[in-house]
């Protein structure tokens, strides 16, 4: 098989494993039992342990290891990983899954607007009409969520959404491997936690084993797969996996803790959903098409 193929299809694998594992990261934050303090202290803690033992066997195989925190930019861009983690996991427990997922998946447009205003980066207008179903999904969601109460929930899995793409946003703009950022950004939010867990007495999980499995394995194993897929394939094509979690997430809770989502969560989620796979595969259908046009052209 030619390099180029054999690439393609080592990133395509890559990155459909660290999709399918991140569906798992909320059902076991659920089979926990735990308490959000709880939850987020010891997720934050096993996988900022595991990061740092990772990069330590990195690092003396070889001393071309990635910095953990890659100067100013890395900074910053830990400390918005952080405030998603902490958001996120609130998010987890004051709104629906489905309503969780869907609304992250908004955290790819949220990326272009920031790449629009900061980065000079204008969209096209296929961005455009993506962005506008989009949001039209995002008000679907959390017009159900005003409904049942859930509003907060889904405002800080909108936060989560645009913290994420805050840091996705610096990344692209500093061009420096962030590979183990968001790993060791996890040391944020293990501090906050550890101080609320101090003062209610001590850990609140019923079944921890599911929270250390999901912190030092599904975590470092989700984001080193979708960090290092882009090294193979296209950005669009990333983002079709990273759907993974945004389809399957919600079936997997339904199927183990019997939490349908509203009809009005499941419409606002099919227009994300929808909006997400047309953009990609146009991109997609766009790279090909450069790639085509570039090419020499072949002589008899």
């Amino acid at each position: 098989m030619p390099a180029p193929q054999s690439n393609h299809a080592k990133g395509l694998l890559l990155t459909a494993i660290g999709g399918m594992a991140l569906t798992a990261d909320i059902p076991l934050i659920k089979l926990s039992g735990g308490d959000v303090w709880s939850v987020l202290m010891l997720r934050s803690g096993t996988t900022l342990l595991a990061a740092l033992c990772i990069w330590a066997v990195w690092r003396t195989l070889t001393p071309r290891a990635p910095a953990l925190v890659p100067g100013k930019a890395g900074a910053a861009v830990a400390v918005f990983y952080a405030l998603s983690s902490i958001a996120f996991i609130t998010a987890v427990y004051n709104t629906s899954t489905a309503n969780v997922v869907f609304i992250l998946a908004f955290n790819t447009m949220f990326a272009a607007l920031l790449s629009w205003v900061f980065l000079k980066e204008r969209p096209g207008a296929a961005t455009l009409a993506a962005m506008a179903a989009m949001i039209l999904g995002v008000l679907v969601i959390v017009g159900d969520g005003i409904a049942a109460g859930n509003l907060f929930g889904d405002m800080m899995a909108l936060a989560a959404s645009f913290l994420i793409a805050s840091a996705i946003t610096i990344s692209r703009a500093s061009g420096r491997d962030m590979g183990f950022t968001p790993l060791v950004a996890t040391l944020l939010p293990f501090m906050v936690a550890l101080g609320f867990v101090a003062q209610q007495g001590g850990l609140q999980i019923s079944a921890p084993w599911w929270i250390v499995f999901n912190g030092a394995v599904v975590m470092p194993l989700s984001f080193y797969c979708l960090a290092t897929g882009p090294r193979y394939i296209s950005a669009p094509e990333v983002a079709m996996f990273y759907l993974l979690e945004t389809v399957l997430a919600p079936v997997w809770v339904w199927m183990i803790f019997s939490e349908a989502p509203s009809t009005r969560s499941l419409a606002g989620g099919a227009v994300l959903v929808a909006a997400l796979v047309a953009h990609s595969l146009w991109q997609i259908a766009q790279g090909n098409r450069r790639r085509r046009a570039a090419r020499p052209p072949r002589h008899p």
